[in-house]
């Protein structure tokens, strides 16, 4: 009976632990899953992540969710919910993970009104504009970013069509980070969600 307990109790451990390891599958590695996977991430700034409905969720001050781990090559499988006027993104290949911003990392946008629409939702800033300067295309609804780098080469597709692609070779590898906010005056914006949060190295 003692014996029974301890094997009980032991196994109960091992799947809490279980619990809070990111999940892969097919090569894939999931850093969000719902509610789940704040603790694989560092937070920078003072954005309010929470769990709640169902993702993880910002809308109030500036901050960024950073990877542990670092990646080269790899695909971003991401579901997202933004307001309107939410100013958020996906930085890949952060070269300093206390420092993220544009000039330190490739910023693929979630901007659907960003005064200059050339690098807005779907565009990777600086680097890869919009096919198609796109309007509105993001805000109010869940969408789907699959981010694809290799080498220098990115591609960027949001609900399953191509938005932008290009090449450049500053920063070959780095964590990736899920932004709110972005730190300049009155374009903070609305909320971000994040649902489900894969990546899958190459």
């Amino acid at each position: 009976m003692k014996r029974s307990l301890a094997l009980s109790v032991f196994a109960a451990a091992v799947l809490a632990a279980c619990s809070y390891m990111p999940a892969r599958m097919g090569g894939w590695q999931t850093l969000v899953d719902g509610e789940q996977g704040l603790e694989n991430f560092n937070r920078i700034g003072n954005a309010n992540w929470r769990p709640e409905g169902g993702a993880i969720v910002a809308d109030k001050g500036v901050g960024l969710l950073v990877s542990k781990q670092s990646y080269t090559d790899f695909e971003i499988r991401a579901e997202f919910w933004a307001a309107t006027d939410t100013n958020s993104g996906i930085y890949v290949r952060c070269s300093d993970p206390a420092k993220v911003s544009s000039a330190t990392a490739y910023e693929v946008n979630i901007w659907d009104i960003r005064p200059d629409p050339k690098y807005g939702t779907g565009a990777i800033v600086n680097v890869a504009a919009v096919a198609v300067p796109i309007v509105n295309t993001a805000g109010g609804k869940w969408n789907v970013y699959e981010i694809t780098a290799k080498g220098p080469q990115f591609t960027v597709r949001l609900n399953g069509v191509q938005t932008s692609s290009g090449q450049d070779g500053k920063h070959p590898s780095g964590p990736f980070a899920l932004q709110m906010g972005a730190g300049v005056k009155d374009v903070q914006g609305g909320a971000i969600k994040w649902r489900k949060v894969q990546i899958r190295p190459l």
